[in-house]
Parts: structure tokens; sequence; C-alpha cells
């Protein structure tokens, strides 16, 4: 059993290591800013960031934005980000804000004012922690769905692309990843990871 999960463990490395060379994500000096919900997702990321380090010299430190939603269960993700990265000595910044208040103050949807609070934080974080990258935890997963909704609004071929793997300064080092192989890789290495009730 210490052998395949070993192998298993490897497999996911050499498939990360692989995937951000492709597309030169990560470059000895770099300091990157990994943004993490707490989800298997971002824990699985994270894990593979701190893991690599030391091969690929960069730094590695972590932002969790707390939108304010899902009272009890968001305050308990920031903790749960919080105590996993001061049990390993990564730097941690964390916010919380209102995204119901921003919605309907700027007449936008909770999902889309989520999304601009959470980058507005993590483009503010980095340039304050001195990070040149931020890495968010988007797999092959969500990929498919974002193909998947992008023909089904009449996209067309343009839909095809899909999550650019690099962005401006967001990488995401983890596009190659499968759920199952994401939930597979974290078992085998110990790692908890929380669930948001408002996916289901």
């Amino acid at each position: 059993a210490g052998t395949r999960t070993r192998i298993l463990c490897d497999i996911m490395v050499d498939s990360f290591l692989e995937f951000t060379e492709k597309y030169n994500m990560l470059a000895p000096g770099d300091m990157v800013l990994a943004a993490v919900s707490g989800g298997a997702d971002s824990m699985c990321m994270l894990c593979l960031l701190m893991e690599c380090r030391e091969k690929l010299g960069y730094l590695v430190s972590a932002a969790h934005y707390n939108h304010g939603l899902r009272e009890g269960e968001a305050d308990r993700d920031e903790e749960f980000v919080r105590n996993f990265c001061l049990e390993r000595d990564i730097p941690f910044y964390s916010e919380k804000g209102s995204v119901k208040e921003y919605a309907r103050l700027h007449g936008k949807s909770t999902e889309e004012a989520g999304r601009e609070m959470r980058y507005d934080f993590l483009y503010r974080t980095a340039a304050a922690a001195g990070a040149g990258k931020i890495a968010t935890a988007h797999t092959a997963d969500d990929n498919a769905e974002t193909v998947l909704m992008d023909i089904m609004r009449g996209s067309g071929i343009r839909g095809l692309a899909g999550i650019p793997p690099v962005r401006d300064i967001i990488i995401r080092p983890v596009l190659f990843a499968e759920r199952n192989e994401v939930e597979s890789y974290l078992r085998k290495k110990g790692v908890g990871y929380v669930t948001d009730s408002s996916n289901e």
C-alpha cells in the first residue's frame, strides 16, 4: 500500500511539473500567492506548490477570501486554511467582505460580486506581499464545464478554448488534474479539505 501511495503521489507531482514547465508558470525566485478556499482543488494545488518549491526555487504564500456567505461555514473554512498554513509555516493572508451587500449596491449577481471582490483582494494582496504570480485552483473539470457553458451560450469555436492556463499574472497549475485525481492525491497525502454546501 505504501508503494502504491508513493507512485500515485509521484504521478501527480510529475504531471504538475510537466504542466507548469509547458506553460512557463514557475521560475526560480518567483513569489507565488496561492488562492486557497479550503476546498479539495485548492488544497491539492497548495500541497503540490509546497512539494515542488525547493526543486523549482520559488516561494509560496496563501490567501483566503471570506465572502461572508454561508453563515458559520465561511468562518470555518477560513480557520481551516489559516491553521493548515500556520502548522506548515506558510505565510497566510485573509480578508472578509459582504458579497451580498456589494452585489446589491452594484446590481450584480452574488457569483459575479464574489468573483470581483475575491480577485480585487488577490491582486492587492499579491502587490503588498511582493508576489508576481497568483495561483488559482481551476481543474480539468472546471475547464470542461466552462467549454460546455460557453458553447451553450452560443460562443461557437471560441468557446472551445476554455480556461487559459496563464493570464496576466494568474497561473492555473492544476488545470491538468481531474477531480478524482485531486481527491486521490489528498487522500494519499492525508490532507483534509472543507466542502462548500452551496456547490451542491
